[in-house]
């Protein structure tokens, strides 16, 4: 039983491909960007006073113009 789940455990390591350091990076890059969007929506959703949601939505517009030109790359 042990040796299936360790066989299983190698074959889902060995199909994944293996990143360079700089596509590491980028998709590290990128988690942290779309994390960070979705805390500003989170407060975006809360917010209440006119400036403070200003302030969040240009900071929206900002990480999705970000989160695009990592895509593109």
């Amino acid at each position: 039983m042990e040796a299936q789940q360790a066989e299983a455990s190698e074959e889902k390591k060995s199909s994944r491909p293996k990143l360079t350091s700089e596509q590491a990076r980028s998709k590290r890059q990128l988690e942290g960007l779309r994390l960070s969007r979705q805390r500003v929506l989170q407060q975006l959703a809360a917010a209440h006073d006119p400036r403070h949601r200003q302030m969040l939505e240009q900071a929206l517009a900002d990480l999705d113009g970000r989160i695009e030109d990592m895509k593109v790359r």
